[in-house]
Parts: structure tokens; sequence; C-alpha cells
């Protein structure tokens, strides 16, 4: 059976990789709109992308779902990660 982390572990493991590849990823706090992506990530080469921490199983919210969609037309990637795999699938995919 796959381990349970929660979000906050999660969030933790994500920026320490993220680090690791030379990059930041920075807490995302946008006052007066809500339902932004927990995190920017900057990397390497003028990368930048959004994540968004869930905890296993939880989905994101429509609020957060209508963000995702927004700042995929303007050309961002925005990522959901909710395990230890997404984080690792995370990683690998952005190092390509």
């Amino acid at each position: 059976m796959a381990m349970v982390y929660s979000e906050k572990y999660l969030e933790q493991v994500l920026t320490k990789e993220v680090k690791k590849l030379g990059g930041l990823a920075l807490k995302f706090v946008s006052p007066g709109v809500a339902g932004v992506p927990d995190r920017i990530v900057l990397l390497p080469n003028t990368r930048i992308v959004f994540v968004e921490l869930k905890a296993p199983g939880k989905k994101m919210r429509p609020l957060q779902l209508k963000r995702k969609g927004q700042l995929e037309a303007l050309g961002f990637k925005v990522y959901c990660i909710d395990s230890i795999k997404a984080i690792n699938d995370f990683i690998r995919e952005v190092m390509e």
C-alpha cells in the first residue's frame, strides 16, 4: 500500500526537489485573487510553471480549476500534485 502524505509534507518535498534542479518553488499568494496555485516554480532558462498541491485523493475546487484555465490560456503549465509519485513525474517532465 502506498504511503499517504500531508499536503504540507508534499510541499516540502517539492521545494527540496526543485532546489536540486537549481530552481525555486516560491509560495504564491496573490492578494485579492482567490484560487491561485500554491507555488510558482522558477526553473533555469526562464521556465515558469505553477503547482497546486493537494492531500492525496483531494481534487481542485472549481475556482482553482478556473485559475488553472486562465494561466494555461496564457501559455503557462499548471500541475496538480497529490503524491510523491506525482512529484517525481513532475521533476522528470520539467527536466526534459
